[in-house]
């Protein structure tokens, strides 16, 4: 017997408490593979190990029961540790909302681990011994990766497949299978790895050849695909670094506003050129920008120099309830014309509205944004004209983690995204590089540039491979000044969605039957 084969023996002789323990802390380590710090192995290598200790479980008494639970703490720690960010959120306005904190990181992290409890019982329910559980294994958790993007609501943050930040070419493949797709094949690379701890290399290394061309398609991608400029589109991006718990204090709003126009009139790089257009973040303005006159008519110099302005800001109307607030993206054209208004439709749970706010309002809970009422949801996503440049999809702040969810179906395709966000709400590490590389994944699943606003950090011009032309670093005040890149022809995930990956997970059933089949035949082994 190997090393390793005594190894993973000694993982799957592993029994009750201490089985949950070691699958909890494979799921905390394997979240060291997320953004930022990107270690990847230690995701493969988790997975490899909640492999063989669904192994184990498949001895238990109740294998099913036992598998869900070593599945539950395994996204239970990868949770904890790749979401710990969240706490920042509750500390913005501690007297309101400190007290929260314990209760929603824990209360979350334990809820969407419940995705790896359904997957590990799926897994077991089909599972054997031999390389046919690998895939099953891998359908299962990929399937539910994509249940958590789209169920209640959905939070589709930290998918396996972001864990290649560091490896852009790997993450070319998202235009073919889109991150729920390149996430399927994570799982599978890191299940496969489980082979190894059982004396078989097969499977593992085709898994590896499969990489193996991925990287290839990637690096050449990356090599032969010219990315052109818009010509005379030069985008401003202002990041303002207003703390959060500084934006709505009424003695610094006058401040605040004053800091976005000074950065806004920044003399030009003569060697990129005038700004065209003009992009402040999410909220940037701290108040009602289509309530304030003075506000409008200093925006309308900008516009009347020939340049479009686009900002967050929130908007109050009308409904047959009374007022509603919106949290909102306004484009002002160039010469006064009217503005044009996107509204955000994927609302943030708990951070702009409560779920069952009358219920839970009961206990306290009130949302992290600013004021009593909860926001209004917009319709869809929308496509706005932008004078001089390609129209454009807005997105505000985490509408863009939702992967086939960025563009209005029903409209032409946009030729570039503005996201505007404030992640200060985000903490001052992993969670606006996380958010960062998730907006990198999207330009290259839909073949689409990104001009991204960040309030803190980081703001940064995306072009359609993923790739980051000019950036401003988190924590820092002041402007990136880039040229717009054009949109690359159609990718295959723009055209045909969720499709490739289902047909992934199709592909990974049939194998898994095929194998199990043949591992049944009289003299197989």
């Amino acid at each position: 017997m190997t090393a390793l084969s005594a190894f993973g023996d000694a993982i799957k002789s592993l029994s009750g408490w201490r089985r949950l323990a070691l699958g909890f802390a494979a799921g905390a380590v394997s979240a060291t593979g997320f953004a930022p710090l990107g270690f990847f192995p230690a995701l493969l290598l988790g997975y490899a190990a909640l492999v063989l200790l669904i192994d184990g479980a498949d001895a238990a008494p109740h294998p099913i029961r036992a598998a869900a639970a070593v599945g539950w703490a395994f996204l239970f720690g990868q949770f904890l540790v790749g979401f710990y960010w969240i706490g920042y959120a509750f500390m913005v306005d501690p007297g309101a909302h400190l007290w929260q904190m314990p209760f929603a990181l824990v209360g979350l992290t334990a809820g969407l681990a419940l995705y790896g409890a359904l997957a590990g019982a799926f897994a077991a329910w089909f599972w054997q011994d031999g390389p046919a559980r690998i895939f099953i294994f891998a359908a299962g958790f990929a399937l539910c990766e994509w249940l958590r993007g789209h169920l209640l609501t959905g939070f589709p943050w930290n998918l396996s497949g972001y864990a290649w930040g560091l490896a852009p070419a790997l993450l070319q493949t998202a235009s073919l299978v889109g991150a729920y797709g390149l996430s399927f094949l994570t799982i599978l690379f890191g299940a496969a790895l489980a082979e190894l701890f059982c004396g078989r290399w097969r499977a593992p290394a085709a898994i590896l050849l499969l990489f193996a061309a991925l990287l290839a398609f990637g690096a050449y991608r990356l090599a032969a695909t010219q990315v052109r400029d818009v010509p005379g589109v030069v985008v401003r991006l202002i990041q303002p670094d207003v703390p959060q718990r500084e934006k709505y204090v009424r003695r610094l709003m006058l401040r605040n506003w004053e800091r976005l126009v000074d950065l806004s009139a920044r003399p030009a790089d003569k060697a990129i050129g005038k700004p065209s257009v003009i992009v402040w973040p999410e909220a940037a303005t701290g108040f009602p920008v289509a309530r304030a006159p003075g506000a409008l008519d200093q925006i309308a110099l900008f516009t009347a120099r020939g340049q479009t302005v686009i900002t967050g800001s929130e908007r109050i109307d009308h409904d047959d309830r009374g007022l509603a607030f919106f949290n909102s993206l306004y484009l002002f054209a160039p010469y006064g014309a009217l503005p044009l208004v996107y509204d955000k439709f994927h609302l943030v749970p708990f951070g702009e509205y409560v779920p069952f706010a009358s219920q839970l309002g009961r206990l306290g809970i009130t949302k992290l944004t600013q004021g009593a009422s909860g926001f209004s949801a917009g319709d869809h996503p929308h496509l706005l004209p932008v004078p001089g440049a390609p129209p454009m999809s807005p997105l505000i702040c985490y509408e863009v983690i939702f992967p086939g969810e960025v563009t209005d179906t029903g409209a032409p395709r946009p030729g570039w995204f503005v996201n505007v966000t404030d992640d200060s709400w985000f903490g001052p590490w992993a969670g606006p590089r996380q958010h960062l590389l998730i907006a990198r994944v999207r330009a290259i699943e839909e073949g689409l540039p990104i001009a991204r606003a960040a309030n803190t950090g980081i703001s940064a011009m995306i072009d359609p491979l993923g790739r980051i032309s000019a950036r401003l670093a988190l924590g820092k005040m002041g402007v990136v000044d880039a040229r717009l890149s054009a949109a690359l022809p159609e990718t295959v995930y723009a055209r045909f969605g969720d499709l490739p990956f289902f047909l992934l997970l199709l592909g990974a059933v049939l194998v898994a039957y095929f194998l199990a089949r043949a591992a049944r035949r009289p003299g197989s082994r």
